[in-house]
């Protein structure tokens, strides 16, 4: 790999790189496309997923097609007229309410903690330290992925070379790119220190009992308590929080996925009085649109419904 072709790399999130050559592989294997591509075909394409897929997934198929055919220098056929009148179409008759993670209650976060905590304690007394390690990191993993607000992506690449504590203040996370972080200028995270449910002791006892000096912040464990060099994989987070949630009395753990910690911030974030500025701007959303698919709208009545009524 050259130079020009090590910064072309590097400028496409590997998260999103991954999923495009997905799907144009899904186009052109499975399906059977051929590429470059002609509008109609494309538009055939949408039709034969229609009751398969999602609209936002064939969304994101177009945007992978229409990449390739830009990288290669054909012309792109996912913006004819064809194909946006299709996928119109599509979304007409298929109409489906988009799936969310359940947010995490601040009071579930609590519980979980307070019970990790517990049982992370009770391990080390019995000289249990694989048992001991994985309650602490997952402890860190729930409160720092809470108050933060963090995606799993950006969960599994923080380092410790790039976290700075400050005692009675907090702690700086600073990654080099967000999926906000379009120009890849990095963006420092404050994480609060708190009197309860704090991310920063939390973290500061993951890190010594590891005893981390670099390298990825979440990593595996093995039986013997050994911790792995190499950081989680993101597509482990959603898993991993289920199973703690499961196993520290959350009920329907399967309703959750990484997200439920972001959507369960930004939720307590405005039952608490913040205003829709202030939460952007601490979690890094970009526009309204974005903040307000992770908000759950208030209920009008709920302060007259028969189940308030004392």
């Amino acid at each position: 790999m050259n130079n020009v072709d090590h910064y072309l790399h590097a400028a496409t999130r590997e998260n999103t790189r991954k999923s495009y050559q997905a799907a144009v592989r899904h186009f052109e294997v499975e399906w059977g496309g051929f590429l470059p591509a002609t509008a109609n075909s494309v538009a055939r394409y949408l039709a034969d997923h229609a009751e398969l897929l999602s609209a936002n997934t064939l969304r994101q198929r177009l945007a992978a097609l229409g990449q390739w055919h830009i990288e290669q220098g054909f012309p792109d056929p996912t913006k004819a007229p064809i194909v946006r009148n299709v996928l119109r179409g599509i979304r007409a008759s298929h109409p489906s309410q988009e799936k969310q993670a359940k947010p995490l209650l601040l009071a579930e976060v609590e519980q979980v903690a307070t019970s990790l905590s517990s049982f992370a304690a009770q391990a080390q007394e019995k000289g249990d330290r694989s048992l001991s390690l994985r309650l602490k990191r997952n402890n860190a993993l729930l409160l720092i992925g809470f108050w933060r607000g963090f995606r799993a992506d950006e969960l599994t690449r923080l380092a410790v070379e790039s976290i700075s504590v400050v005692p009675g203040e907090g702690m700086i996370c600073y990654l080099p790119h967000t999926k906000g972080d379009r120009q890849y200028r990095g963006t420092p995270f404050k994480v609060p220190a708190l009197a309860k449910l704090c991310p920063v002791s939390a973290y500061q006892d993951w890190q010594n009992s590891a005893q981390l000096t670099d390298g990825p912040v979440f990593r595996a464990i093995d039986r013997w308590g050994h911790v792995g060099e190499r950081g989680m994989h993101v597509d482990s987070i959603g898993p991993l929080l289920r199973s703690i949630l499961s196993e520290n009395g959350v009920v329907s753990s399967e309703l959750y996925s990484s997200h439920s910690l972001r959507r369960g911030f930004a939720n307590w974030a405005i039952s608490s009085g913040w205003d829709i500025k202030t939460l952007m701007s601490y979690v890094g959303w970009k526009d309204v649109q974005s903040a307000a698919r992770y908000v759950d709208a208030a209920d009008p009545f709920g302060n007259h419904l028969l189940s308030s009524a004392s």
